[in-house]
């Protein structure tokens, strides 16, 4: 990516901040402190050398347009995350933590989930943002963790979320045009044998779509 079109987290935070309609009335925030809370988070991470990795919409916007978000998705080791006492953790349970440094929210996935830690360690590589360097989920660690999470979204009648998370998937799939056999067999320890079921019908079901238009777009 060249200058005019690297990511720039903080502005990405504040617009989908300031321009979701669910967020006006509420009392004033002053969003352009975001991108100065932004710059913070990850210079605390750079200065306390905590091994993570970005996931979650940001890091989609690395390699797909138009995704949006207000907060930021980190792959962490909870003792990493006991390091960094400014985050006010709001809710926590095995897999994840929920908190707020200002008003910036951060989703964490914690390590002790053993899929969550494979893709920070196998599926990460440094990518340039604007603010900086920053360690992120490579496209197949993005996979991983929408495919991953498709069955409990099903599970819990999100059809939004589960729409975006589709949605993700099929435009990654057809950017990338990876060979999602071997994406299988790294959830396959980690699924039910009938989630893993849903999750290939999903996939082939978007794989006929994709298909059916690049069909499309070579008759034009």
């Amino acid at each position: 990516m060249d200058e005019r079109t690297t990511v720039h987290v903080g502005k990405v935070i504040r617009d989908a901040v300031t321009f979701n309609p669910q967020n006006w009335g509420k009392d004033a925030m002053n969003s352009d402190s975001l991108l100065q809370t932004v710059m913070r988070l990850f210079d605390l991470l750079r200065e306390r050398k905590i091994d993570y990795a970005l996931v979650g919409g940001i890091a989609l916007l690395h390699y797909i347009e138009g995704r949006n978000t207000e907060d930021i998705d980190l792959i962490i080791a909870l003792s990493a995350l006991q390091q960094l006492p400014e985050i006010k953790i709001k809710s926590q349970d095995a897999d994840f933590a929920h908190g707020q440094l200002g008003d910036l929210k951060i989703d964490f996935l914690l390590t002790q989930n053993e899929l969550f830690d494979k893709v920070r360690r196998k599926h990460t590589t440094s990518q340039h943002f604007r603010e900086q360097d920053i360690p992120t989920a490579t496209v197949e660690g993005l996979l991983v963790l929408k495919l991953y999470a498709l069955p409990s979204l099903y599970r819990l009648g999100n059809f939004a979320k589960v729409g975006i998370y589709e949605n993700d998937i099929a435009t990654l799939m057809h950017d990338y045009n990876l060979p999602m056999a071997s994406l299988f067999e790294e959830l396959k320890p980690h699924l039910s044998e009938t989630d893993m079921a849903e999750l290939q019908k999903i996939v082939a079901e978007i794989e006929q779509r994709i298909a059916r238009f690049r069909k499309g777009t070579r008759k034009e």
